[in-house]
């Protein structure tokens, strides 16, 4: 049902501090970002590293609706998004284990969601989504052109870097043996 976990969200009351904190601390690159004047925030995905992800939320005024979250805090952990492939089969898979989930919504074919309340995930929100991860990334933190891997040439070895499933990439600092073996087990396999 769940593929991995996509990125941890956190609600803030200073949106443009945390930005600073996590992008020029961290090094945080910013991804997607929107506004909902429905439910009065803003949200902002970055990724840190080669494959982490956080998600910042921030009030825009007064009656959102992480009012009650921040209302004796400056911030804190909101929720954790797990991806999954289909999000009718994990809805139905959660039914028929008995638990209880609510705001399933489908926003086109880019994003659909569903949620478990903390009282029924040992108290934390969890937001389960079906989505393409690499859509919501910066196109700096994906491998370009589509491509699935790359290698460069370093001192004493090389660098693989591979494209991840969940968008991102990781990459992978081989000395010359170690290379030499990758590519017999490659071999051995073809």
């Amino acid at each position: 049902m769940i593929k991995r976990i996509d990125h941890v969200a956190i609600a803030v009351r200073d949106y443009e501090k945390a930005l600073v904190f996590f992008r020029d601390l961290f090094g945080a690159v910013l991804g997607a970002s929107n506004e909902d004047p429905g439910m009065k925030y803003i949200w902002q995905l970055m990724s840190v590293g080669d494959l982490s992800r956080l998600e910042i939320l921030t009030p825009t005024g007064s009656g959102s609706f992480l009012d009650n979250f921040l209302k004796k805090k400056d911030g804190g952990v909101h929720h954790i998004t797990m991806q999954t492939a289909d999000i009718s089969k994990a809805a139905m898979i959660l039914e028929k284990n008995g638990i209880p989930f609510f705001g399933l919504r489908e926003y086109g074919n880019v994003w659909k969601e569903l949620f478990i309340h903390p009282g029924d995930a040992f108290g934390v929100l969890i937001q389960i989504a079906e989505f393409n991860p690499p859509d919501w990334l910066d196109p700096s933190v994906n491998m370009p052109g589509g491509k699935k891997f790359s290698v460069e040439k370093k001192p004493g070895g090389i660098a693989v870097t591979f494209a991840h499933q969940g968008g991102g990439r990781a990459t992978l600092d081989l000395t010359e043996k170690e290379a030499a073996e990758f590519i017999g087990e490659l071999k051995s396999k073809l």
